[in-house]
């Protein structure tokens, strides 16, 4: 918060208009200064399209990373449980890959 937020213990000169001591100037230039540093950083920080590509890009990897077997045995297993749980699709698939053989070969 500034000082003249805090509302200041201005004095008046003989015009009228309020003083401030100097010290409350340099606290709240000096607070100022803070502020606007943080802003400068937050805004640097947003518009640094580099280190945010490296970011999304760690955060893919990790994704893909957790989401992929461990080893080649895992992926057999993996594989052979989503076929139990799901014939009808691999029927479909293998049907048609098998239309495709069929046809090359008679093409011929």
């Amino acid at each position: 918060m500034s000082a003249a937020e805090k509302g200041s213990s201005s004095a008046k000169d003989d015009k009228g208009k309020a003083t401030r001591d100097p010290k409350e100037i340099r606290e709240e230039i000096e607070e100022t200064r803070d502020e606007l540093g943080e802003t400068v950083s937050a805004v640097a920080e947003k518009t640094d399209v580099k280190k945010q590509a490296k970011a999304k890009a760690k955060q893919a990897t990790d994704k893909a990373r957790d989401a992929a077997p461990e080893s080649a045995q895992e992926g057999v297993q993996q594989a052979q449980r989503l076929a139990q749980e799901n014939p009808v699709p691999l029927a479909i698939a293998g049907a048609f890959v098998t239309g495709l053989l069929i046809g090359r070969l008679l093409s011929r």
